[in-house]
This record gives structure tokens, C-alpha cells and sequence, in this order.
């Protein structure tokens, strides 16, 4: 074959290389193989590199892909809040819906490191955090609640029942087994701990104040003494940082209020593990 017909055939191989992008053996000038040659083909080249021309000197650089933004929601916005929380700029959530806190806290990340203080989250952005934290486990994940309830206790499955899992850290309201709301609790600390056991509502108080400590307890309905379930208002503001003197905290207080008005005097509370 002439020098001519040798160069076609050499152009038409790396076309070929350059189409497919893959691994090939190009025969070199006098016959012998060359080492593998992986070529890496871009799926969409700038117009410049389609025209066969090097894009122009100072062209910026594709701009970052926004991942979440205000507004969104999902597993992956709450991965994003418990990853914030690491590094500690964010003490709120994780909540799973990207608000107005969250902006905020990306905005502070992003200009400690120089980046561009949109409060979105972009792909570089992300990139950054994903190398300063760690993945968050279950449990910070579902730090304000949210978290999925642990399966009722056997004896919770008949009549009207206040179902309590100190595991998940959930209330389910239970009718006749058929789960009627979930709802994120907190419980006593260490030196004040919630019973656990079988009891019964006895006494419902919807503005109550606790004459020991001289605390709000509204939507209260005793079960143990002094123990009750009842909206907390240090629960809605410090989450699971704070902890109660032995009641069953909830922080959803409209949820609370349909919860107070369907429990009766009588009802069953099951406290456990």
C-alpha cells in the first residue's frame, strides 16, 4: 500500500477511536502495534470543539448544576440539612424540605469557602460538604422527627391505645390496630426518665401547669402520676437537645390538638422500649 493509502487508513482508524471512545490497538508507521490507546469522547463538545477549534482563551468554565434549592424536598434535602448540621451550620432540622433556614446555612457554608453566596445548592457546592462530613446515619437524619415509627407493640393492637416507642422516639394513636397519626416525641432525661408500662389516661388538662416546675403543659393527659403526654414548647424550639422531667414531649401542636380532642379518660398508654 502506498504512503497515501496508509494515512487514510491511519485517519480512518482514529475516526473510528474518536467515535467510539474505547480501547484500541493502532498500528504504528512500520507495521508493530502501539501500546492501548483510551480515547475520551465528551457526549456534548462545545460548538468550538465541534468546529475543530480550541475554544477561544478566557472562556469561563460551564457554570455549576443546582441540585436543591428553597422549596424543595425529599430524602436528599434532609441528607443535605444533616450534613449541615456536622459542620455546624445548621441547628435546626433536619427536616427534609429545604426552608428558609437552610438557605441560609448554605449561604454561610458557601462564603467561608470563597464560593458564591447564592444559598443553592450546585454541584460544587455539594462536592465541598460531601469532603468536610460523613455519611449521617439513621438517626440524624430524623433528628425533628419524621422518623419512621417502630413497629407496635403487641399490646397495642386492640382498643384505643397512646402507643409510645422510646426507640423511633414516635407516638402512634391506635384504633383497634389500625394507626390512626404518628408523631415525633421526646422523653425525660436520664435522671427523670419516662415510665414504661400499661396505663390509662386518667386525667385530661387542655391549658394544665405544672405546680412542680412551673411550666407550661398544654394539651396534657396524665397517664402516670405526673407524667403526661403534652405539647412542649422548649421541644418545638431545641428539638432533642433538650430533654423533659419525665412527660412524653410532642412539638406539632396542631397535631396534638386533633390528638387531645379524640383520646378519652380511660384510653390505654403503652410506654416501651
Amino acid at each position: 500500500m502506498g504512503t497515501r493509502g496508509s494515512i487514510a487508513v491511519l485517519a480512518g482508524t482514529a475516526a473510528l477511536m474518536t467515535v467510539c471512545g474505547c480501547t484500541v490497538q493502532a498500528p504504528d508507521g512500520d507495521g508493530k502495534a502501539r501500546s492501548p490507546v483510551h480515547i475520551e469522547v465528551s457526549r456534548t463538545p462545545p460548538a468550538d470543539e465541534k468546529s475543530g477549534s480550541p475554544p477561544p482563551a478566557g472562556t469561563p468554565a460551564p457554570a455549576p448544576v443546582v441540585l436543591w434549592s428553597r422549596g424543595d424536598s425529599g430524602p436528599d434535602v434532609r441528607e443535605l440539612q444533616a450534613r449541615l448540621r456536622q459542620v455546624d451550620w445548621l441547628f435546626d432540622g433536619p427536616t427534609g424540605t429545604y426552608d428558609d433556614l437552610t438557605e441560609q446555612a448554605v449561604k454561610g457554608f458557601q462564603g467561608k469557602r470563597g464560593l458564591p453566596t447564592t444559598g443553592r445548592t450546585d454541584s460544587v457546592t455539594w462536592q465541598r460538604l460531601l469532603r468536610m462530613t460523613r455519611e449521617p446515619g439513621q438517626w440524624e437524619l430524623y433528628l425533628m422527627g419524621g422518623q419512621p415509627a417502630a413497629a407496635p407493640d403487641p399490646r397495642c393492637l386492640t382498643g384505643r391505645v397512646l402507643c409510645i416507642s422510646k426507640s423511633s422516639r414516635t407516638l402512634r394513636w391506635m384504633i383497634d390496630g389500625r394507626t390512626v397519626m404518628t408523631l415525633p416525641v421526646r422523653f425525660g432525661s436520664q435522671y427523670t426518665p419516662t415510665r414504661e408500662g400499661v396505663f390509662s389516661v386518667y386525667w385530661k388538662s387542655r391549658h394544665h401547669v405544672s405546680t412542680l416546675y412551673d411550666s407550661p403543659m398544654p394539651y396534657a393527659m396524665f397517664f402516670s402520676g405526673g407524667q403526661a403526654v403534652h405539647y412542649s414548647y422548649d421541644f418545638a424550639a431545641r428539638g432533642y437537645s433538650g430533654g423533659s422531667h419525665g412527660c412524653v414531649n410532642v412539638r406539632d401542636e396542631a397535631a396534638i390538638a386533633d390528638l387531645f380532642a379524640q383520646v378519652r379518660n380511660g384510653d390505654k398508654v403503652v410506654v416501651y422500649r
